[in-house]
C-alpha cells in the first residue's frame, strides 16, 4: 500500500525583483515577484531527531528561487514559474510541490490587481502498488 505524504513545508512570500515579462520595459526595468512553495516531504526523521540533515535546508530553496527571478529573462510568467518548479523539484527528498508565482503589479491599463501562476508537481510513487 502507498502511503500518502501529508508532511509539507510552506514558505510563503518570497520576494525577488525581476525581468520577466512581454513588454520591453518589464525585460529592462523588472519588476517585484513574489513566490509560495509548499513542499511535500516525510518530516518524521527530521520531528525525531531535530537535526538539518534530516530535513530540506529551505533556506536554500528561498536563495534558489530568489536567484533565478534575478537572473532569468523570459517574456512569459508562465515559463518563469516552470522553470523555478522544474529546480525546485530537484531536490530528492520533495515528493510533491505547489507553486504560486505572482507579478505584483503587471503593467496592463486600468487593472490593479495582481496575476498569479498556480503550479504542481508530483514524483511517482517509490513503492508502486502491484496491479492485481
Amino acid at each position: 500500500m502507498v502511503k500518502l505524504m501529508t508532511d509539507c513545508i510552506h514558505l510563503q512570500g518570497i520576494r525577488g525583483y525581476g525581468y520577466t515579462g512581454v513588454l520591453p520595459a518589464e525585460q529592462t526595468l523588472g519588476q517585484w515577484f513574489e513566490v509560495d512553495l509548499s513542499l511535500w516531504m516525510n518530516l518524521t526523521r527530521a520531528g525525531k531527531s531535530d537535526r538539518i540533515a534530516d530535513t530540506l535546508d529551505y533556506r536554500l530553496v528561498i536563495t534558489q528561487v530568489q536567484q533565478i527571478i534575478r537572473t532569468s529573462q523570459f517574456e512569459l510568467l508562465e515559463r518563469l514559474a516552470a522553470e523555478l518548479i522544474d529546480q525546485v523539484m530537484g531536490y530528492p527528498q520533495l515528493q510533491k510541490v505547489r507553486l504560486r508565482l505572482t507579478k505584483m503589479a503587471a503593467p496592463i491599463p486600468d487593472f490593479t490587481g495582481q496575476i498569479t501562476i498556480e503550479l504542481v508537481r508530483s514524483r511517482p510513487p517509490t513503492n508502486p502498488v502491484e496491479p492485481q
